[in-house]
């Protein structure tokens, strides 16, 4: 977490076309010139272009906001010398939709993250020994906020170097699946902690708490590792037979997978114990 928030706090996230605005074109050649020829004629455009190679011929364009002679113009020039191509996308975006998108992804992350707290605090609300049913809740935002941290600091680092890893909608789309993924895998050892708390009740077992998280992360670790390894072979191999656009998305998907199970099994149960044992001294003193 550290190395994630160092690595935000000094490269910073790049934004995308999405939350900053601006436009993106993507254009296939059929015998492209080299990328030094193209950004040799750009740069009498009256606005900054960045080019990014995509395959062998294919090429995408990100400027600012673009009004139709702009684009025109933009397009006149990457065919100035008599290369012929053909346009495969266009998007543009305005600062005022880039900022209200902005506002919104940052309202479905906290929604998000209130949601799961609230539901598991309600899930786990006979659960009152030897913590209460909000503290659960609590650990789960703490591995939350883990997770996010984690690809966040990832695309930090990877964006100084390409561009393809900023964030847009597909970012915001992978922090929410991650989230979603992670919050299972955590519920799934919660809820054997709640289970086996209750057999112990039932049966009379001298199980301290500590002991019991122990046995639930046992009972459920290679449930929450084969399952995770499932996801992340089809998602490797998205990223290396997807497209170009699908790599950051599966990336990103990729890391906050393995993040979401290590914190599920060793960040968010220890804390329960960690918690427990916090409570216990201070009965203590």
């Amino acid at each position: 977490m550290f190395v994630s928030i160092f690595s935000a706090a000094y490269f910073g996230i790049r934004p995308g076309i999405d939350f900053a605005g601006g436009s993106l074109l993507e254009v296939a050649y059929e015998n492209r010139s080299t990328i030094e020829a193209i950004e040799g004629r750009t740069k009498a455009l009256p606005f900054a272009v960045l080019l990014q190679p995509s395959g062998e011929k294919d090429l995408i364009v990100r400027t600012k906001d673009l009004s139709p002679d702009e684009r025109k113009a933009l397009l006149s020039t990457l065919g100035a010398a008599g290369e012929t191509f053909t346009e495969s996308r266009f998007t543009s975006i305005g600062p005022s939709i880039g900022a209200e998108l902005k506002q919104k992804a940052w309202i479905a992350l906290l929604l998000v993250i209130s949601g799961i707290t609230l539901f598991v605090a309600f899930a786990f609300r006979k659960v009152s020994e030897p913590i209460s049913s909000w503290k659960y809740g609590l650990v789960t935002v703490i591995a939350l906020i883990h997770d996010v941290l984690v690809p966040a600091g990832a695309v930090a680092f990877l964006g100084r170097f390409m561009l393809d890893y900023q964030a847009d909608a597909l970012f915001v789309t992978a922090l929410l699946t991650v989230l979603g993924f992670s919050v299972h895998d955590t519920i799934v050892v919660f809820d054997r902690v709640r289970e086996n708390l209750r057999k112990n009740k039932d049966e009379h077992l001298l199980r301290t708490f500590p002991e019991t998280v122990g046995a639930s992360i046992s009972q459920t670790f290679a449930r929450s590792i084969n399952t995770s390894l499932t996801v992340v072979f089809v998602l490797f191999a998205l990223f290396m037979f997807g497209g170009p656009s699908t790599k950051p998305f599966a990336l990103i998907l990729i890391i906050g997978v393995i993040a979401g199970t290590y914190s599920s099994v060793f960040l968010a149960s220890p804390l329960l114990v960690t918690i427990a044992s916090w409570q216990k001294n201070k009965k203590t003193a």
